[in-house]
Formats: C-alpha cells, sequence, structure tokens
C-alpha cells in the first residue's frame, strides 16, 4: 500500500473551511479504493502566523517541506498584511525553491455550473491553461532608484531563460500529442521586443518537434476577447506567468466561477513536492461563516490524485461534482443553495460510494 504524506498549510480567511473540505474527501477515498493512504500534517503559515512573528513562514520551511509527496494549499491574504509580502513570502518562495515550473489550470465548464456567457455548451469551454510558473514577470528582479524624491523611478525585469520557456512550452506539446489536441501560445511579442519575440522564437522551435500538433499564435488581447466570444477554439494553452495568471482567472469566470477554479504547481520530475490549491483567494468578508464553496479545493484534490497517478479517482471526483452540480441538493449560496461549506464533502463522498 502506497502511503502519500500530505503536507497541508491551510492558510487565511476560508482557507482552513475549504482545505478540510478537501481532506475529507481524500481521506474517504483512501478508504474506498484501500490501495493508498494518507497523512497530513498542518503548518500554520500564512498571515495570521505573520501578524506574530513577523514572517509569512518559518526561515527553513523549505527544508521542513521537502520531503512530503504534496502540498495542499488553502488560501493567503489578509488585511493589514500587504500583498506582495504574502504572495512572496510563501507562495512565491515554495514555487521558486521546488522548482514548481508548471502551472496546470484546467478551465472547463462542468455540466450544471453556471455560465454567464449566453449559446455556450459543456463541450465550448474546456481547455487547459499551462502557465510557467518560476520566472518571467514575476521573476522579483528590480530596483527601486531616488526614493522620495521627483525623480523616484521604479524597474521591473522580467526573466525569460531558453531553460524555462522550452521545458514549459515543451510540456504543453506534451499534453496536446498525448490528449490530441490543439495548442495555442499567447504572448505579447507586437509590444514586448525582447520577452515575448523570445517566446514566440522558442515556440516557434519546439513546434517543429511536433508536427502532429495543431498550433496557433494569439496576442494575449486578442486571447482575452476570444476567451469571451469563442472559447471553444482553445483547447490546451501554453503562457507566461503574468498572462496565464490573469487568463485563467477570467477562464474561471467564464466556467463556474472562482468556486470552481483549482491550480496545481507541479514540478513534473517530482524532484521537489508538487503544490495543489483552490485560487480563489482567502475572502475574509465571508471566512468563518460556513458559506464557502470547497468544490475547488476538492477540485485540487482531484489534480493531486492524477499526479500520483490515480487518473481514475480524478475523472470520479470531476463526475461527482457535475452530479452534485446537476442535482443541485448539497450547494452552496454563491451557486444557489443553502448549503453549508461542511455539507459538500460529506455530499461528494455519498455520490462516489454510490457509483
Amino acid at each position: 500500500m502506497r502511503n502519500f504524506k500530505i503536507a497541508v498549510i491551510a492558510g487565511d480567511g476560508i482557507g482552513p473551511e475549504v482545505i478540510s473540505s478537501g481532506k475529507e474527501v481524500l481521506s474517504g477515498i483512501s478508504k474506498i479504493d484501500k490501495t493508498f493512504e494518507v497523512s497530513f500534517e498542518d503548518f500554520p503559515y500564512g498571515c495570521e502566523y505573520y501578524k506574530k512573528t513577523g514572517r509569512m513562514a518559518d526561515d527553513d520551511m523549505l527544508d521542513k517541506l521537502k520531503n512530503f509527496d504534496a502540498i495542499y494549499l488553502g488560501a493567503v491574504g489578509s488585511p493589514g498584511v500587504p500583498d506582495n509580502v504574502s504572495l512572496g513570502e510563501l507562495l512565491l518562495k515554495i514555487r521558486r525553491g521546488f522548482d514548481q515550473y508548471i502551472n496546470l489550470r484546467p478551465v472547463k465548464l462542468l455540466e450544471g455550473a453556471p455560465c454567464p456567457l449566453s449559446g455556450i455548451k459543456k463541450s465550448d469551454i474546456d481547455m487547459i491553461v499551462v502557465r510557467e510558473n518560476s520566472e518571467g514577470e514575476y521573476a522579483n528582479v528590480g530596483a527601486r532608484l531616488y526614493p522620495g524624491t521627483p525623480h523616484e523611478t521604479a524597474l521591473q525585469t522580467g526573466v525569460f531563460s531558453r531553460h524555462g520557456l522550452e521545458r514549459v512550452i515543451r510540456y504543453a506539446f506534451e499534453i496536446a500529442k498525448r490528449e490530441k489536441k490543439s495548442v495555442t501560445s499567447i504572448s505579447k511579442g507586437n509590444a514586448l521586443g525582447y520577452s515575448m519575440v523570445f517566446w514566440d522564437e522558442i515556440f516557434k522551435e519546439i513546434s517543429k518537434e511536433y508536427p502532429e500538433v495543431e498550433t496557433h499564435t494569439l496576442l494575449v488581447d486578442a486571447a482575452a476577447m476570444f476567451f469571451v466570444k469563442n472559447p471553444a477554439r482553445f483547447q490546451v494553452v501554453v503562457t507566461s506567468n503574468l498572462f496565464g495568471d490573469i487568463l485563467t482567472d477570467l477562464g474561471a469566470a467564464i466556467a463556474g466561477g472562482m468556486g470552481l477554479a483549482a491550480g496545481a504547481n507541479l514540478n513534473p520530475e517530482k524532484n521537489f513536492p508538487s503544490m495543489f490549491e483552490p485560487i480563489h483567494g482567502s475572502a475574509p468578508d465571508i471566512a468563518g461563516k460556513g458559506l464557502a464553496n470547497p468544490l475547488a479545493a476538492i477540485w485540487s484534490v482531484a489534480q493531486m490524485l492524477e499526479f500520483f497517478g490515480y487518473k481514475n479517482w480524478s475523472d470520479k471526483i470531476i463526475s461527482a461534482i457535475e452530479t452534485l452540480l446537476v442535482e443541485k441538493k448539497t450547494l452552496t449560496p454563491d451557486l444557489g443553495g443553502n448549503a453549508k461549506t461542511k455539507d459538500i464533502a460529506p455530499a461528494i463522498l455519498e455520490i462516489l460510494k454510490r457509483r
């Protein structure tokens, strides 16, 4: 029997509530499957930890986390803590420190999920966004010059390496090849004459290795428009750190809302633990009220299980979420129901056992 050790950083706001639901589902599945078991270790990192200690996490956080099979992250962010501190000293530190260079976000309209676009079928929104996750615009290279003077200047440098671009673009092509889908590269080469022209060149080079894969290229502004007007044109999308961050939030909005948005931060070689998270943020205004939708946290459990090699359970979880949405018996207020956060995991497990 395999034993997966999961480091849990529930974080801030609604994080602990939704992560509790995800843990309940994962533990329940392990009892049904019986070929693996899971153990959790909780870490107190986040904004509340920062308010007490002046740090988002222990200085040796990466050493403490490195021997786990995965990291399960709830949400990070709280009023009173600058966003650049909460992001940079925890989430980005883990992504870079564990070389989680692939951010994988499904943008998929589930059966029964609300969609703000008219005339859209379930099959029209079914894409996977491969986002570069360790450098690019979020490399945090720059400077502040002449602070406090009329000539104060901020410099922010994007970092785009051949190594970094080749591996993320090749990863997207491997998905497309395996699933017989097209790849769309999204950049801004007309305005960013160094970084994005470089991106476009590397994409063209890598595409020659995959002649069987249909390819497309779009500028990011046009891509944002087509996400709304014609999402069916996208199957596998590959893009930079910043553009991927923005576009996947737009993707969540057209595919049921942020309560159904999950993301995986992957080190594909498994030299370090990968990290799985709902991407909806900490929502402090509803924290502790039992109103949070944990389906994104449960979907991120599906991503974790697929990464562990249990795609069958990943598919079953997604199917169970669809059944929950269609039956409409147990839904949180954001989806038109009156269920509490704690009601969702038992309902998902009941559906899984029913089958």
